[in-house]
C-alpha cells in the first residue's frame, strides 16, 4: 500500500452502500424490517430458517443428530433463506430474529408459543437441554462443554467477519488487515490443535454441542473447505484438528446435516430444503422455496 493509500477516518462516518463489497446489497447500518413478508410454516414444531453456511450448519448438524438417538420431537422442516436476496429483513423474519441473521428456529411445541431461539450457540443449548441430549449432566464436564461452546462464539467473528472478508469477499486486497486476521486464526487453529492432541472431542471423551459449533468452521477450515485459504494458512499443519474434523464427518447425522439448505457445490452435497427425513432419499431442486 502506497502512501497515498492511505485512508484517512473522517470526523463522523457516514454510511457507503457501495464499499462494502460482496455483501454490500445486504449490509446496513440500521435494523428492522424492510418489507412486509410472512414466514412458511411446515408441519413440525420445529421451523428452522437457514443457509447451510457454517453457523446455519451446527442447528442442521445437532437436529439429525438428536433424530439419530430417536429424538421423534427434533424432526424438523428447514426453509431456505437466501441471505443475498434480502429475506432475512422480512416483517415475520425480524419478528423472531430482531438481528436479521440466520439461524433461527421456532418452536411451535412450547405453551404459549412459538419459542423464538436466535444466535446459533443459544439455539444449540436450548435443544439440549429440551431434548437432553449432547450436554453432560456431570458440572465439569459440562462447564467444560459451555468452555468451548463460547469460545467458538468469540472466536469465529474472527473467520467469517475478518479473515473470510478480507481475504475473499472485500472489493480490494489489503496486507494488513489480511496479515492480521489471518495470524490470529492460525492462533485459534493452534489452540485447537493442541487441546485435541490430549481429548477426542472438545469437552473430552464426549461428543457434545461444542463440537457441533466449532466443526462447521474450523473442521471445514482446516480441511480447506473455506476460503480456498487451505495453501495460505497451511492448514495441514493442524493435525489433531484434522482427525477431530474427519471423526465427525464420517458421522452420518454429520453428512446429513450439512447438505440441508446448500444450494451450492456438488448437486449430491445439495438438499435445499428438508421437510421430511425422505427428503435425502427423494431430493429435487425444485425443492427450492421462495425463501
Amino acid at each position: 500500500m502506497s502512501g497515498s493509500d492511505v485512508y484517512t477516518p473522517p470526523k463522523v462516518w457516514t454510511w457507503d452502500s457501495e464499499s462494502g463489497g460482496r455483501f454490500a446489497a445486504i449490509n446496513r447500518p440500521i435494523s428492522g424490517a424492510t418489507h412486509e413478508k410472512e414466514l412458511p410454516v411446515g408441519k413440525h414444531p420445529l421451523q428452522l430458517y437457514s443457509l447451510a453456511t457454517p453457523n446455519g450448519v451446527k442447528i442442521t448438524l445437532m437436529l439429525e443428530e438428536l433424530l439419530s438417538l430417536g429424538h421423534s420431537g427434533a424432526e424438523y422442516d428447514a426453509w431456505f433463506i437466501n441471505i443475498g436476496d434480502g429475506p432475512q429483513f422480512g416483517s415475520g423474519y425480524v419478528e423472531i430474529n430482531p438481528n436479521s441473521k440466520i439461524p433461527v428456529l421456532a418452536d411451535h411445541s412450547v405453551e404459549g408459543g412459538p419459542q423464538r431461539v436466535f444466535e446459533s450457540g443459544s439455539i444449540l443449548f436450548y435443544l439440549a437441554e429440551k431434548f437432553g441430549a449432547f450436554l453432560p449432566s456431570d458440572l465439569k464436564a459440562r462447564t467444560e462443554t459451555m468452555n468451548w461452546l463460547m469460545w467458538q462464539m468469540g472466536s469465529a467473528p474472527y473467520l467469517g467477519g475478518g479473515f473470510g472478508h478480507f481475504y475473499a469477499y472485500a472489493p480490494e486486497k489489503y496486507e494488513y488487515p489480511i496479515n492480521r486476521f489471518a495470524m490470529e486464526v492460525k492462533r485459534q487453529l493452534h489452540v485447537l490443535d493442541t487441546h485435541l492432541d490430549k481429548n477426542d472431542y472438545l469437552a473430552g471423551s464426549e461428543y457434545t454441542i461444542a463440537d457441533m459449533a466449532t466443526w462447521p468452521w474450523y473442521g471445514a477450515l482446516a480441511k480447506g473447505l473455506l476460503y480456498e485459504a487451505a495453501e495460505f494458512l497451511s492448514v495441514h499443519e493442524y493435525k489433531n484438528v484434522i482427525r477431530w474434523a474427519d471423526q465427525i464427518g464420517e458421522r452420518p447425522a454429520a453428512q446429513r446435516g450439512r447438505m440441508v439448505n446448500r444450494a451450492w457445490g456438488e448437486p449430491s452435497s445439495q438438499l435445499h430444503e428438508r421437510h421430511d427425513a425422505s427428503d435425502f432419499e427423494t431430493k429435487t431442486a425444485d425443492k427450492l422455496g421462495d425463501g
